[in-house]
C-alpha cells in the first residue's frame, strides 16, 4: 500500500499543524473540512468537495476526536457538517481511514463498508509524547490562576502514570514542593527515588490539608465529597482527567473550591508541537504496515 498521498479531513488547530508537517515531509496533501481563513502551507490543495477530496487518496486522516456524536466529523473549524457515512460511502476499501479516539460505532461502521481503519490516540508514543504539553498546560494554567508562585507551592500529583510522571518532574525542577499520591508500592518507590513526597492512597485524607493547588490524573472520580471536605477552600484543584473527571464538581463548588476541568490541553497550549506528535505517530503506524 502507498501512503503518500493524504487528506486531512477537519479538525482543530492540532490536524491544521498535521496537514503543514506532512507537507513539509513531501507528502501529496489534500484537506477539506476547514474554513478558508485557515492558514495552510503553500503546496497544500483545498478540495472543492468531499468527492473531490477522497477522489485518488491513499490515507483519509481525521480529527481528534473523530467525532462527539457519532453522526457527524468533529470539524470544530468549519461551519459545515459532514457526515461519516458520506464519507465511509465514498470511500474504497484500498483506502486507509486514521483517527484519534475513534469510537466503537466508527469502526463497526468501517467494517461493514469495508475500510481499513486505525486510532493514532491508542498508540503508546503518542500518550507519553502528549504528556508533555499536556503538564505544561496545567502548570501554565496554575500559574495564572494561583495567587503564589509555583516555587515553593505545596503541589500534590493525584496519579503516577504518564502525565503524573512528566507533571512530577516539572513541578519539582520549578521548585514546588512536589507530593505524589500512588497505589502501587512500587510506583511510591520509584516516587520517592525521585525525590518526590509519596502519599499512599490510604494516607491521603490525611495529608490533604496542608495543599495550595492539587492536579488529578486519575481517569475515576477520586475528590469526592469525604475528601473534598478536607481541601483548603482556597486551594485551586486542575483535573486533567478524561470526562467525567476525577472530581465532584458540585460538592467541591458547594464548598468555594475552585475546579479547572483542563481537558485537550495539547491542541490548546501547543497545536504546533501536539501536530508533529500526531505526525511522527502516523509515520509509526505506516512503518508497522511495511510502506
Amino acid at each position: 500500500m502507498n501512503c503518500k498521498k493524504i487528506l486531512i479531513l477537519g479538525g482543530d488547530k492540532r490536524i491544521v499543524s498535521l496537514a503543514n508537517n506532512f507537507n513539509r515531509d513531501g507528502f501529496d496533501v489534500v484537506t477539506y473540512g476547514f474554513s478558508e481563513d485557515i492558514d495552510f502551507d503553500g503546496g497544500i490543495v483545498r478540495a472543492a468537495n468531499l468527492k473531490d477530496a477522497l477522489s485518488g487518496r491513499d490515507v483519509v486522516i481525521s480529527g481528534l476526536p473523530v467525532t462527539v456524536d457519532d453522526v457527524t466529523l468533529h470539524t470544530p473549524l468549519y461551519e459545515d457538517k459532514i457526515y461519516l457515512y458520506d464519507v465511509l460511502k465514498l470511500m474504497t476499501k484500498e483506502q486507509l481511514f486514521v483517527g484519534g479516539r475513534i469510537t466503537p460505532k466508527v469502526k463497526n461502521l468501517c467494517g461493514i463498508y469495508n475500510i481499513s481503519v486505525t486510532d493514532y490516540f491508542e498508540r503508546e508514543e503518542l500518550t507519553v509524547a502528549n504528556a508533555v504539553p499536556t503538564a505544561e498546560g496545567a502548570i501554565e494554567l496554575a500559574m495564572n490562576l494561583l495567587p503564589v508562585t509555583v516555587w515553593g507551592s505545596k503541589s500534590l500529583v493525584l496519579g503516577f502514570g504518564r502525565i503524573g510522571k512528566i507533571l512530577s518532574s516539572r513541578l519539582n525542577a520549578l521548585g514546588a514542593e512536589t507530593y505524589v499520591e500512588a497505589r502501587k508500592f512500587s510506583d511510591l518507590a520509584w516516587i520517592d527515588a525521585y525525590g518526590y513526597t509519596g502519599i499512599p492512597l490510604n494516607n491521603l485524607k490525611g495529608s490533604l490539608p496542608q495543599f495550595d493547588v492539587i492536579y488529578n490524573t486519575v481517569p475515576h472520580e477520586i475528590l469526592t465529597d469525604d475528601m473534598l471536605k478536607l481541601v483548603r477552600r482556597d486551594c485551586l484543584i486542575i483535573d486533567l482527567a478524561s470526562a467525567p473527571g476525577g472530581v465532584d464538581i458540585e460538592k467541591a463548588a458547594r464548598y468555594g473550591i475552585k475546579v479547572v476541568h483542563a481537558l485537550s490541553l495539547p491542541g490548546k497550549v501547543a497545536p504546533e508541537t501536539a501536530g508533529e506528535i500526531i505526525k511522527d505517530t502516523i509515520l509509526n503506524i505506516f512503518a508497522d504496515m511495511g510502506v
